[in-house]
């Protein structure tokens, strides 16, 4: 495949990729049903050779490209949805959903994998199987990829995916560079709910009540401490609780006190000990000021682990679209985490993080994803696109 011809194509779509990401920037949602999302994705798909196939429990698009002989299939993905918090950005184009924002960057990934599916459909000629390109939603703590695999997202072609590849935006990164690495890329999230309950009465007289806010806050406390001292820092975990709820008047002790926070872990064995370790600190300082707690998880997104070999194809593929210099190797994962990941527990695949940083900021200072303020380069879309198709024709290679 010529790179030459490849980059002069997308920059022939890009254009047109813009206009469609910004189109989805506007009318964000939220969750698993996103019935305007999901109808600007299929108009965007309108005269291309390829069957759409729209799943039932969710508003996830399944597209399937045939390639001119037969052979394996490659799967692509891109997500759809938003985040439920206010847009302060500016931006000519921002969200007219009051409370919604593509704070995430699934709009670009959603325009880049429509703008991949262009260029593929140019080179059918070129493709010895097929191309699943996965359009999902609810990824942001909806488990959408689990919903469309339940709905048989990898039996909708005769022969399964052997491949699998996905793309996320980071404005934290330099525009347009690749960021990867082999093994554990993402962890694993779940939520923790720590309910205090003491005993109310009056602010004069705490002797009399069992005031379980001061316990709340030394059981967050006891939780960090308790993780320096317990935990390996070659077996990483985080804790952090980002909720704190009691109390409805400034002089009344109230009865219970709420805390919700994730638990963030790489491998099964710190997943159990910690959700031990926080289960017997919680009850260890409830119990010594008298107080009753309950102590709830809520299990999440598994580990996002990209196959080593697939990483080395794609950093094999980046090096002639962005150079070699623009590839990132990186030395550790992070504590984000991703449904993505249950599709790499059945298919060998990759998550890349695809830099985006605004030109005019720098990535130490642009505002990063999930804030208010974050803006993508649109440019690095063109990587995007570029190197989905890369993935898919190398995969597919009529030879």
């Amino acid at each position: 495949m010529s790179i030459e011809q490849l980059r002069s194509d997308a920059q022939h779509v890009y254009p047109e990729i813009v206009a469609l990401r910004r189109r989805l920037h506007q009318v964000p949602e939220i969750g698993n049903h996103l019935p305007a999302t999901r109808q600007v994705v299929v108009d965007a798909l309108d005269g291309l050779p390829v069957d759409v196939i729209l799943h039932e429990t969710t508003s996830g698009v399944v597209v399937v490209l045939e390639g001119a002989q037969p052979g394996p299939t490659v799967l692509l993905r891109g997500d759809m949805d938003a985040l439920a918090m206010p847009e302060d950005t500016g931006l000519d184009f921002a969200s007219t959903h009051e409370g919604a924002m593509h704070a995430c960057g699934h709009d670009l990934h959603t325009a880049m994998l429509a703008g991949a599916v262009r260029l593929l459909a140019q080179r059918r000629d070129a493709l010895a199987g097929r191309v699943l390109f996965m359009f999902q939603p609810g990824e942001e703590g909806h488990f959408g990829a689990r919903h469309m695999l339940d709905e048989g997202l990898l039996s909708t072609v005769a022969e399964p995916p052997s491949l699998a590849f996905a793309l996320h935006v980071s404005s934290v990164y330099p525009s347009g560079t690749v960021n990867l690495r082999p093994g554990p890329m993402m962890a694993a999230a779940d939520k923790v709910k720590v309910t205090v309950t003491g005993r109310g009465g009056h602010a004069s007289a705490p002797h009399f009540a069992r005031d379980p806010i001061p316990v709340a806050a030394e059981i967050v406390l006891a939780i960090e401490v308790a993780l320096t001292r317990q935990v390996n820092v070659w077996d990483p975990a985080v804790v952090t609780f980002g909720q704190f709820g009691a109390g409805s008047a400034y002089n009344v002790i109230p009865e219970t006190a709420l805390l919700q926070g994730t638990v963030r872990t790489f491998t099964a064995e710190r997943h159990r000990h910690v959700h031990e370790m926080i289960e017997r600190v919680a009850e260890g300082v409830a119990a010594a000021h008298g107080v009753h707690v309950d102590v709830e998880f809520e299990i999440g997104y598994p580990v996002t682990h990209n196959a080593p070999e697939v990483v080395d194809l794609v950093v094999d593929l980046a090096e002639p679209v962005v150079g070699s210099d623009a590839i990132n190797r990186m030395p550790s994962p992070i504590m984000g985490a991703e449904d993505w990941s249950y599709v790499l527990q059945k298919v060998p695949g990759v998550m890349a993080f695809l830099g985006a940083c605004p030109p005019e900021l720098s990535p130490d200072e642009a505002p990063p994803n999930h804030s208010n303020r974050v803006r993508f380069d649109e440019e690095a879309m063109l990587t995007g696109m570029m190197l989905h198709t890369a993935v898919a024709v190398h995969h597919l290679d009529v030879g």
